[in-house]
């Protein structure tokens, strides 16, 4: 049986233990602009997910994820090594990383947002002088006894 809490602690620990052995242990350059944003550790314990983003040396220049990745891939049984000692478990999970594909996702989402408020403005717009077609008060009144 998974104990989820359990998975989820160690996950955080995991991430934070990736995260500050790539800044200070591993000697490799690819890694300089790599962040480590989430870890999801299986229920068994065995496996774990970390999930990392590239950003590039300047604004303009696109992050190079293939160099990224191929450099994680090499380091992964160091990082594996540094994992098992400050984790103290029986097991040391397996390390796989993945690129964290969140931040290009929510561009996008705040793209779609963008062009929702533009029609919606447009729409408003439209709608500023419209009047009603048919009466003002389109539903039946029920009809008093004393008009009778």
């Amino acid at each position: 049986m998974a104990d989820h809490a359990r998975a989820a602690r160690m996950a955080k620990r995991i991430m934070t233990i990736v995260a500050s052995a790539i800044e200070r242990d591993v000697k490799d350059p690819r890694l300089e602009f790599v962040t480590v944003t989430d870890c999801r550790v299986t229920g068994d314990l065995h496996d774990a997910t970390v999930f990392y983003t590239v950003r590039g040396r300047t604004v303009e220049e696109e992050p190079d994820t293939d160099a990224a990745a191929e450099a994680l891939h090499r380091a992964r049984g160091q990082l594996r090594k540094i994992v098992g000692d400050q984790l103290s478990v029986r097991f040391t999970p397996t390390l796989r990383f993945d690129l964290d594909t969140v931040p290009e996702a929510s561009a996008h989402l705040e793209e779609l947002l963008a062009k929702a408020r533009d029609i919606d403005s447009r729409v408003r717009a439209q709608a500023e002088g419209a009047t009603p077609a048919g009466e003002a008060d389109p539903y039946r009144a029920p009809a008093d006894e004393t008009e009778e």
